[in-house]
């Protein structure tokens, strides 16, 4: 599903017009991401947790030439699912 279904997908579900729905998503995914880049963690009940962290430099290989090379360090978003979402009812 791209974004665009979601917005339909979304507009269908709650009787809203596809601009509502559209506007709903995006303010979601802005204000996720403006916490996520202050470091915050961003926990959505029954769905799971997103989370930024920060990836150490690493040492990789081009694999056309086989030269070695530096993977420079970089921030990654990482998804917790929630136990409801992955079957898990321990």
């Amino acid at each position: 599903m791209n974004k665009r279904e979601f917005i339909e997908s979304i507009s269908e579900s709650n009787q809203m017009t596809l601009a509502a729905a559209r506007k709903a998503l995006n303010a979601l995914l802005a204000t996720m991401m403006e916490k996520m880049k202050d470091g915050e963690k961003v926990t959505i009940s029954g769905f799971g947790s997103f989370k930024v962290m920060a990836k150490a430099a690493q040492k990789g290989r081009n694999p056309q030439t086989g030269q070695p090379i530096v993977i420079p360090a970089r921030r990654v978003v990482k998804f917790k699912p929630a136990k409801k979402l992955t079957g898990k009812m321990s």
